[in-house]
């Protein structure tokens, strides 16, 4: 009798607790949002948010991680909840340790990331980046640190004096690649880049300094979109390890500059700008502000150079007759400057190129998804983004969706002749969030390429190389590739 109580005692308790866990998030986070939706003629989107502490990370890794096929995992929801009413494209789950909507239609897309209300940035970027980032803060603060970071980005004669400085740079690299032979093409476009940015906006010679700040800055960027696991050997950890050491770089560089009371000249850099700006009531920006936004723009600009310039190199080297087409327009751009610098100007003749470089954006998805965070209950569409929620705007399927770009993995520089749909293409963001080291980034992409198409061929070492999605998209192998001269 005891052996038989204690069996239905296990055949109840047993699935019960298991309901319990797997519905568990769902009562927690969710139940209490619904009550709110009542009163706001409004549901919550479909979906499931996953297990207790882990929520949908499981799922979430076996397509990014595991099998490498990350369109799967926003094609799945789509498969099992449908594609929404009006094809809002919002699923709820539990990601990042928060309970979050997904974002994957242009129209719902487009209008959170051009929203000046109801959202804020969202997690981690604060935290890895810093809380004085123009990517953390809010208001007319951001307004005014957003609007000197976009002078130095994207005024002409800034984006000259860049393509001035860098080509230089960029020939020697060139040049040393090719008498290596074989190089890693991501390795050493990331040691150009953070060499040229970190002179360009910190006044930093690094010199033999390059390859141990290059891994500081590498494992940070990876901990931007890790799980927050803030404990020892998680990607997160590493990353708030290495901002410390970079912040302290700076600030000693910071602290050097005032000592030395340097005037603004031909040779000063973006710190000495931010140290002698002023706002609007004549107040200049605290030392933390200076070496925040100085720390989060060498991060981002120098792996927002070195991925585009990576991929461009591989899918030239993959599409023979698309490289054919940039050589000629590149080669008649040489022969017509004779042997001048190419400035800025010339490079928005440079029609093919610049397609070369939309392509290459798209179709490599440079930046996956984007994290929002809802400040007040949102209704768009009859559904709720609920306050306190993340929201992921998931970007790369915009961009390879089949009804936004027709055969969307087939690099074609040839389908930019036309414009492509309204909230499609959103590689920098949008609204007030715009990066605003968007066309610094094209420029020095468009740089490389020049000087690659009139001088060297390529070859990749590795030409059926996997890709790592996580936490950029990149290839395996970095890009081997073997460098002679035409």
């Amino acid at each position: 009798m005891e052996i038989k109580m204690v069996y239905v005692i296990h055949s109840l308790v047993w699935p019960l607790l298991a309901c319990l866990f797997w519905w568990w998030n769902e009562l927690w986070y969710a139940s209490p949002v619904r009550a709110r939706c009542k009163s706001l003629n409004a549901k919550l989107p479909p979906g499931h948010l996953g297990i207790p502490i882990f929520g949908d990370y499981l799922s979430f890794m076996w397509y990014f991680h595991f099998i490498r096929r990350p369109d799967r995992y926003i094609r799945s929801k789509m498969q099992k909840y449908g594609n929404n009413n009006n094809n809002v494209g919002a699923y709820r789950t539990y990601l990042y340790g928060s309970p979050a909507i997904i974002a994957s239609s242009p129209s719902l897309c487009k209008s959170i990331i051009t929203a000046t209300t109801g959202f804020k940035q969202g997690w981690p970027s604060s935290e890895v980046l810093g809380s004085h980032s123009v990517i953390s803060i809010h208001g007319s603060r951001h307004q005014h640190i957003k609007g000197l970071l976009t002078s130095e980005f994207t005024q002409p004669d800034t984006l000259t004096r860049i393509a001035q400085q860098l080509q230089p740079c960029i020939v020697a690299a060139l040049h040393s690649w090719f008498q290596m032979g074989q190089i890693n093409a991501f390795h050493q476009v990331k040691r150009v880049a953070l060499e040229f940015m970190g002179r360009y906006m910190g006044g930093l010679e690094l010199g033999p300094e390059i390859d141990a700040l290059e891994k500081l800055f590498s494992t940070m960027n990876e901990g931007i979109r890790a799980q927050p696991w803030n404990f020892p050997g998680m990607p997160f950890r590493h990353a708030l390890q290495c901002r410390k050491k970079l912040t302290e770089k700076l600030r000693l560089q910071l602290m050097k500059k005032k000592k030395e009371g340097k005037s603004i000249g031909a040779t000063s850099d973006m710190m000495d700008r931010l140290m002698q700006s002023k706002d609007k009531e004549g107040r200049h920006l605290s030392d933390e502000e200076v070496v925040d936004n100085v720390l989060s723009s060498i991060a981002i600009s120098y792996i927002g150079i070195a991925y585009p310039v990576t991929w461009a190199i591989y899918f030239l080297a993959k599409n023979p007759h698309v490289l054919l087409q940039l050589r000629e327009e590149n080669m008649e751009m040489a022969m017509e400057k004779k042997g001048a610098d190419v400035i800025y100007k010339d490079f928005l003749r440079l029609k093919y190129t610049n397609k070369v470089v939309d392509e290459t954006i798209r179709i490599a998805s440079l930046s996956g998804f984007v994290f929002k965070k809802a400040t007040e209950d949102i209704k768009f569409e009859g559904y709720l983004i609920p306050k306190g929620w993340n929201v992921l705007l998931w970007l790369r399927h915009l961009h390879v969706d089949p009804s936004n770009f027709e055969d969307p993995l087939t690099f074609n520089p040839d389908r930019w002749d036309s414009r492509p749909k309204h909230g499609t293409y959103l590689p920098f963001g949008g609204g007030v969030r715009t990066c605003p080291g968007s066309t610094m980034a094209r420029l020095i992409t468009i740089l490389f390429l020049h000087q690659l198409a009139i001088g060297y061929r390529w070859e990749l070492a590795n030409p059926d190389m996997k890709i790592i999605y996580l936490s950029h998209p990149v290839p395996a192998d970095g890009v081997d590739i073997s460098v002679s001269k035409i």
